[in-house]
């Protein structure tokens, strides 16, 4: 058990590396974007159990307020 453990934190950490590198080129509404949309799905997530549909309708208005900020 503790071998899948290392595995999927080290997956996770590999995730995490290279989405940020992906971000280096986008402009700061993109990112806001992006970081809405992510909190969004987190949310929507938690607000209906993890529910398919509650998790992509956060993710969608969270892009949408990501991409509203700083206009």
């Amino acid at each position: 058990m503790k071998t899948i453990q290392k595995v999927a934190i080290t997956s996770i950490a590999v995730f995490a590396f290279s989405a940020l590198t992906g971000c280096s080129n986008m402009s700061q509404r993109d990112k806001n974007t992006a970081v809405g949309a992510g909190i969004g799905a987190v949310g929507g997530a938690v607000l209906t159990g993890g529910s398919g549909i509650g998790t992509a309708g956060g993710a969608a208005v969270g892009g949408v307020i990501g991409n509203q900020i700083g206009r």
